[in-house]
């Protein structure tokens, strides 16, 4: 620094150098983003030339051919992701980088819905009467028979036309800008994206499955085009992710839990991990949202969990995963997490040696009559729980001193006296030990009235997952499952408000740019579905 230079001189200077570094590090993340992914499309167009030249060899280089499109589609949305992200660091700086776009009883049927609209169809009448042949007739009325119908699905080209004018005496030539659209340099309208993440997202149908839907209706949408406007779109929401992750962990209790998830890696399958905290006050007659936030992480490691709640300070229910402990230790700097079991995994463990169906089925030999003694124990103190769903939470309290907690005091009494007579090899031991041994956290509810009996609202939320992985088979890379896990967010929040998620991201689609950052919060599920019933009404 020269003498003449002042402190905030040099202070500019390197903050100025800063930018331009961090500008230059999103244009190379996105230029070798976008070069990976040519490589890849480049290999899968050999393969399949190759394929049409010498014909299918075997089962395996089919799903060979499958998991590189997957792969393509992966690569080339993390490509598009970069480039907005390159774009947006470059116009910080004043810069524009140079980048180039890449048996059973049948149920009573409901009537249809009032919206939907009606097409009459009219039969006419007989002319003269069946019985006598006289014309005389006189209309009683009419009988209506309903069928539920559906139109094709109709695409559409909206063509917005901006007209010139020149003026005559200054010879100045106006004409309005060009319309808003959702990516930069984008085609697809919002309606058109929302179907495209639901359909990926929601209803776990690939993107190549998609294009050859679209294909077979005209429409030739190619993977890579699909691939590059699912990147964008999954960088333009995840505002909205982090909004919902912040009021997730605002709440006092949160439910955790985890699933695996398989990953793509070089020449083999690896297996990552999905995890979701859910936010649902409405079992202790909270009136705030409900709603889920989702990460992704390629191990299942313990630090993932405490970045994912660092800051919270409330009650954890989750099943008696070891990488959470942590998380309940004094010592940590926010505090500990108040640890709440989950009786329903504890239930699962009695049950399955209880089945009797199972038995019947040759999957065990011997029936345990102890285990089913413990399932009917549970039962009882479930069904109370019922009685006592959505009530706040002293009524909870009151209810659960009078009738719950001699239940459990009882169970928790046999188990002892039963467990005492068992091998420690035995099957049933093994399931009341994994209760004794953490009765404390078991009991937990019967001291706090916003504490569940369960964690299914967590495994719930997970459902979707694990139906939708026999569909896509694994994730295509580490950044598609971080893609995944924010779009998983959106899509089952929107769910958990009884919103049309498909609707919904529709509409933020269509105008997250042109809103105030500092009012995002509007576009929540929530908010949105409340403004939308203010406009119908």
């Amino acid at each position: 620094m020269s003498p003449s230079d002042s402190p905030t001189d040099e202070i500019e200077r390197l903050t100025r150098l800063l930018r331009d570094r961090d500008a230059e590090i999103a244009r190379m993340r996105a230029e070798a983003t976008g070069a990976e992914a040519l490589i890849t499309h480049l290999r899968l167009t050999i393969a399949k030339m190759r394929r049409e030249l010498f014909g299918q060899r075997s089962e395996h280089k089919a799903r060979l051919l499958d998991q590189m499109e997957l792969q393509l589609e992966e690569l080339e949305a993390t490509a598009a992701e970069d480039e907005l992200a390159a774009e947006k660091t470059a116009a910080a700086v004043g810069e524009t980088p140079p980048l180039s776009a890449f048996p059973r009883n049948k149920p009573a049927r409901k009537p249809f819905p009032a919206h939907l609209p009606r097409e009459r169809v009219v039969l006419p009448g007989p002319d003269a009467c069946a019985c006598c042949g006289s014309t005389r007739l006189a209309k009683l009325g009419e009988d209506v028979t309903e069928t539920l119908e559906v139109v094709p699905r109709q695409w559409k080209v909206v063509q917005y036309v901006r007209e010139k004018f020149t003026c005559r005496d200054c010879e100045k030539i106006t004409q309005v800008p060009a319309p808003f659209h959702v990516l930069p340099r984008g085609f697809a309208g919002p309606s058109l994206l929302a179907m495209i993440l639901f359909e990926k997202y929601g209803q776990h149908q690939p993107l190549n499955r998609q294009s050859e839907r679209y294909a077979r209706e005209g429409i030739a949408l190619s993977l890579s085009t699909l691939a590059d406007q699912v990147g964008g779109c999954a960088a333009l929401l995840r505002p909205l992710h982090d909004l919902i992750r912040a009021h997730v962990l605002a709440g006092n209790r949160v439910h955790g839990d985890e699933t695996p998830v398989p990953v793509l890696a070089k020449g083999q399958t690896a297996t990552g991990r999905a995890w979701v905290y859910v936010r649902d006050d409405r079992p202790f007659g909270g009136h705030d949202p409900p709603a889920a936030v989702f990460f992704y992480s390629r191990d299942r490691a313990g630090e993932h969990a405490e970045r994912h709640l660092h800051g919270y300070g409330g009650i954890l229910q989750a099943d008696c995963y070891a990488g959470f402990n942590r998380l309940y230790e004094a010592g940590r700097k926010e505090g500990p997490i108040t640890e709440a079991a989950c009786w329903a995994h504890a239930r699962r463990k009695f049950f399955v040696l209880a089945d009797v169906t199972a038995k019947a089925r040759g999957k065990l030999a011997v029936i345990a009559p102890m285990a089913f003694e413990a399932v009917k124990r549970i039962d009882a103190i479930f069904d109370v729980e019922r009685k006592i769903n959505g009530r706040v939470p002293l009524e909870r309290l009151a209810e659960r001193a009078l009738r719950v907690a001699p239940l459990v005091a009882d169970l928790q009494i046999w188990m002892r006296t039963e467990r005492a007579k068992l091998s420690r090899h035995s099957e049933v031991a093994k399931a009341m030990d994994y209760m004794l041994k953490r009765w404390e956290t078991f009991a937990r509810f019967l001291s706090d009235g916003r504490i569940c009996l369960t964690n299914n609202a967590a495994e719930r939320e997970l459902r979707g997952i694990a139906l939708g992985r026999k569909a896509w088979l694994f994730a295509g890379s580490d950044r598609g499952g971080e893609r995944a896990a924010v779009m998983y967010t959106l899509i089952q929040t929107a769910k958990l408000n009884d919103v049309d998620p498909q609707a919904w991201l529709a509409d933020v689609l269509a105008r997250i740019n042109d809103h105030n950052i500092r009012t995002l919060d509007q576009l929540l599920p929530w908010n949105w579905k409340l403004s939308a019933q203010k406009l119908v009404a």
